[in-house]
């Protein structure tokens, strides 16, 4: 079903899951994707990806970094989504190039379940927790951190359970 291997999703998970989480919260709470997530996400690749596959394969994974980062700034240009969005350019390493169309449902189940997820929660209880969440007042602004960081998580996930 995935062209990423089970023991390369495996190992990238390791850097991705945390990386991912720390995407999402501060999204919601400050609707930024800090720099310092985007480096650790390129540095955990460039680590983990070692390992994860055979070198050339490896140095074709950087092209999709690339490739992903110019249109993530072109639709940046044109308002489609913020900088921090684009900048999530560095998780396209951690995608196999023949999962896209697999990749495209799961970050539209992603982008449904956050979105509800969070529209639920800004309209709950729930929002006492942390009351000072940027993301609750930003109108209709969406921390798509959510979804990203919850897209590449559940990708590597299905990829490294496949059978």
């Amino acid at each position: 079903m995935f062209a990423l291997p089970a023991s390369a999703a495996m190992w990238l998970l390791i850097a991705a899951l945390p990386i991912s989480i720390f995407v999402a919260w501060n999204d919601m709470r400050a609707m930024k994707i800090p720099n310092l997530a985007v480096l650790a996400l390129m540095s955990g690749f460039a680590v983990l990806g070692l390992i994860a596959f055979p070198f050339e394969q490896y140095l074709w994974q950087w092209s999709h970094f690339l490739v992903v980062l110019v249109i993530g700034f072109v639709l940046n240009i044109i308002g489609v989504f913020g900088a921090g969005d684009a900048k999530f350019a560095a998780a396209a390493p951690y995608i196999m190039l023949a999962d896209l169309q697999v990749l495209a449902w799961v970050f539209t189940v992603c982008v449904v379940a956050g979105f509800v997820t969070h529209r639920i929660a800004k309209h709950s209880p729930l929002r006492r927790l942390v009351p000072e969440w940027e993301s609750w007042t930003s109108g209709r602004r969406f921390p798509m951190g959510l979804p990203l960081g919850m897209t590449l998580v559940t990708y590597l996930i299905l990829a490294a359970t496949q059978a």
